[in-house]
Order: C-alpha cells, then sequence, then structure tokens
C-alpha cells in the first residue's frame, strides 16, 4: 500500500501535505499514515489524536508518522502514544533526508530505536525556505496553492503557530513566478498564494520585496494564468502595490481574507494585534473603494481572555461595519505556554454562546450576499460536476462536468447555501 496523509488544519497544510506524499513515497515507504496535524486549538490537537487511535484500530499494521506544528509543539506528547511510530518536525517534513531517515529506521532489522523515534530540531533555527514544485498536483486540478512563505515573526499573545512553523521566510520571486508559470502551463486555472503570515512576505529577501511587488510579478510574467487568489492576510501590513493591483488588474481575485481576530481595540491590545478597530474599518473601506465588488472575510476569536459581553459586541458589530461576507469563528482555546494564557479567563459556557453568535451573523451575512448576487454575471471556475465558484469565491450549484474550466453564468438565485445559475459560455 501506499503513503496515506491526513491533514488538519490551514491551506497550507493542505499544500505540504502534497510535498509529504511525494517525498515519503519517493524515499520508498509503504503502508504508512502520515499525520499532518494543526496546533490553533487543543481542539485541533486532540482531533489528531482521535485519529491516529481510530486509523490504528483500522489499520494495525500500517505505520503511523505524526508531523505538522503539533508535532513540532508537543512531540513527546505524540512520541509517547503506543499507535505512533515515529514524529517528523515542521521544517523536516519538508525534505527528502526526513522521509529516507523514516523508511531506514522503519527497515532496521530490530525495529525503530527509541531514540529515533522523535526528528523534531529547532524550527526556530531555520532561516531559509526552498520552494516546492509539485509534479503529484493532478493535472487540470481548477485550484492549487503556491506556498511564498512561512512561519511568523510576530508573537500575538494567544498564538502557538510560530511555535511550531519557526520565523518569517519566504520563497524568492523568480522561484514562485517559475512555479505559477509551470502549474499554468499544466493547465491550472486558479493559483492561490499561501503562507503563515502572506503579507510579511519579502523582508528576508535581497532588497526586502513585499507581496504586492510578487502579485505584480507573477501577473505581468504569465500572461496565460487565469486566476490569481490571496489566501488570508494582515490587512495593517498590505502594501501600496498590492492595493493597486486590486484595484487595476481582474485577474486577481475580489476576495480577501482578513486577520481580524478581534472589534474591540483593548481585547486587540491584549492579544498584541498591530492594528486598531478603526484601521480594520477604514481598510475595508479602502478596497471596497478600489475594487467595489469585492468579498470580504474575517477570522474572529469568541471569548478571548478578559472580554466583556461589551467587548464582544464590537466584535459582532464589525462584521456590519466592515461588511463582511465569509467569518471563520474561532472559540479561544488556552493554549499553554502562550501569554494569553496566564491572563483571566473567560467561562467555557459564554465562550461557546459568543462563538455561536458570531457564526449566526455570519451565516446572515452570507445569505445577505448570496441574495444580492441576482441578476450579476460571474466567471465561475468548474470545481466539480456540482459546484463552481465565482471571483468572489462564492459557491455556485452545478450540473454538468467540465472540471478546471471556467464558465460565464448569470446568476439567478440561490438555494441558501449556493448560487444558481443559468448556462453560459465555456473559456
Amino acid at each position: 500500500m501506499s503513503v496515506d496523509v491526513v491533514t488538519f488544519g490551514c491551506r497550507l497544510n493542505a499544500f505540504e501535505s502534497e510535498v509529504i506524499r511525494h517525498e515519503a513515497e519517493q524515499a520508498g515507504l509503504t503502508d504508512t499514515i502520515v499525520i499532518n496535524s494543526c496546533a490553533v486549538t487543543n481542539e485541533a490537537v486532540a482531533q489528531a489524536r482521535q485519529s491516529i487511535r481510530k486509523l490504528k484500530r483500522e489499520r494495525p499494521a500500517a505505520r503511523i508518522v505524526v508531523t505538522g506544528c503539533a508535532a513540532q509543539t508537543q512531540a513527546d506528547m505524540f512520541a509517547g502514544m503506543a499507535e505512533v511510530d515515529r514524529v517528523v518536525g515542521n521544517d523536516e517534513k519538508m525534505r527528502s533526508g526526513a522521509w529516507q531517515a523514516t523508511r531506514a529506521a522503519f527497515d532496521a532489522p530490530l525495529g525503530i530505536d527509541a531514540s529515533e523515534k522523535v526528528a523534531v530540531a529547532d524550527i526556530m533555527a531555520v532561516t531559509e525556505m526552498a520552494p516546492h514544485l509539485l509534479d503529484g498536483f493532478e493535472r487540470g486540478l481548477p485550484r492549487v496553492f503556491v506556498q511564498v512563505q512561512n512561519g511568523c515573526d510576530h508573537r500575538c499573545t494567544f498564538c502557538i503557530i510560530p511555535y511550531g512553523r519557526g520565523n518569517s521566510r519566504s520563497v524568492p520571486m523568480g522561484a514562485v513566478v517559475d512555479q505559477v508559470r509551470t502549474l499554468v502551463e499544466r493547465g491550472h486555472a486558479e493559483i492561490v498564494l499561501t503562507g503563515v503570515d502572506l503579507t510579511s512576505y519579502g523582508a528576508d529577501l535581497p532588497g526586502a520585496p513585499k507581496l504586492g511587488q510578487l502579485t505584480r510579478q507573477i501577473l505581468r510574467h504569465v500572461p496565460e494564468l487565469k486566476r490569481l487568489r490571496i489566501s488570508s492576510i494582515d490587512s495593517i501590513e498590505a502594501d501600496r502595490d498590492l492595493l493597486d493591483v486590486i484595484a487595476d488588474d481582474p485577474r486577481l481575485m475580489p476576495h480577501l481574507h482578513l486577520s481580524l481576530q478581534s472589534g474591540d481595540d483593548m481585547i486587540l491590545k491584549r492579544m498584541k494585534r498591530r492594528h486598531s478597530r478603526q484601521d480594520a474599518i477604514d481598510f475595508c473601506t479602502q478596497v471596497r473603494r478600489l475594487r467595489p465588488d469585492i468579498a470580504l472575510g474575517a477570522d474572529i476569536i469568541a471569548g478571548f481572555p478578559t472580554e466583556t459581553e461589551e467587548m464582544f459586541v464590537r466584535s459582532l458589530d464589525l462584521i456590519a461595519e466592515c461588511d463582511l461576507t465569509f467569518l471563520h469563528v474561532f472559540p479561544y482555546s488556552r493554549r499553554p505556554g502562550t501569554p494569553a494564557a496566564q491572563m483571566p479567563q473567560v467561562e467555557g459556557g459564554t465562550i461557546r454562546e459568543r462563538a455561536r453568535r458570531l457564526r449566526a451573523a455570519g451565516e446572515a451575512a452570507l445569505l445577505r450576499r448570496l441574495a444580492a448576487e441576482a441578476g450579476a454575471t460571474r466567471e465561475v471556475l468548474i470545481e466539480s460536476d456540482r459546484q463552481g465558484r465565482t471571483e468572489h469565491f462564492l459557491p455556485v450549484a452545478i450540473d454538468g462536468d467540465e472540471r478546471g474550466m471556467v464558465r460565464r453564468l448569470v446568476v439567478t438565485g440561490h438555494d441558501g447555501v449556493r448560487l444558481t445559475a443559468s448556462t453560459g459560455d465555456v473559456h
């Protein structure tokens, strides 16, 4: 049997899972399950542990390797699980040598030695990032990710991810452009730039280029690219070039996801965020002026330590004030080792109730946007025989199999979850 990779967490992990699968198979591993874990919440770590136990029951002969952010930050905990055969660090997982060493350890006559079970180095010592061009992406896959950045130099008080990912590092612009060009030549219609802290891109590179410059270079040098999309950004770091591209180039999709986290200034300070409530509102107003139809999403944390009802309501109100369409709600999760873990905690039931209210407001906001699309003509990327996505990342019900094609459709309404549309051109 081949290598199976089970992915938890972010889009970056999804991309890296493809690298893991390729490198592990190239190393000759067979009948191996790799858990690419997430550490953003306690629940994410618990889900990884549950998955490990379940998979071992289902496939007792398979080797289980754990990697990802949770493996980096809690290596000993995973190594202590009887079901786990090896723990591989977050930097090591992207390197062929780690998978060759794993294969050698599994093939040793006496089996894997306890001292070899953990292969996790100091992530903070990693200063460079090599590009990974994936041969494993299925040709014609509608949307593929290109990792341009990893790690984070900021230390938000709630966040453990820098300790799982290390400090910020970037892929050189030329290498990114080459990757995008190759993927477009293979038939991929939409490229998504991804990273841990995308708007910090380039600070470690010669000349310190920014995300906007990278975006310009991609669009200039790969004219055949149909659609370029940017994943989550920190609005306070958005540079002038990026704003200009948002305004001027229709191939950059009119959809941004913002790391806002709260709508209350005191909570933002306690989170050690670098923007204020007004900064968030001003940014949303600015990009909407540049691209009036843009769809905006945001991450919001419910129940951060010391959050009062009044503070929470400011986050709730921010959905309307920023005219957000997509909301990712995170109930606050106490992560040991972070400053927020030492702050006065909000009661668990209150956190869950606030998260519920945020999600309900987010669902209402999405329904309003779906309703407002009626009559609009949209370019829809076909993802499957049942669904496509507009430029704004809104889902569209599809009947037919033209995966990877872009169809011009007229929106006729919605079913409460997805847009409905009449048939149109394929191109």
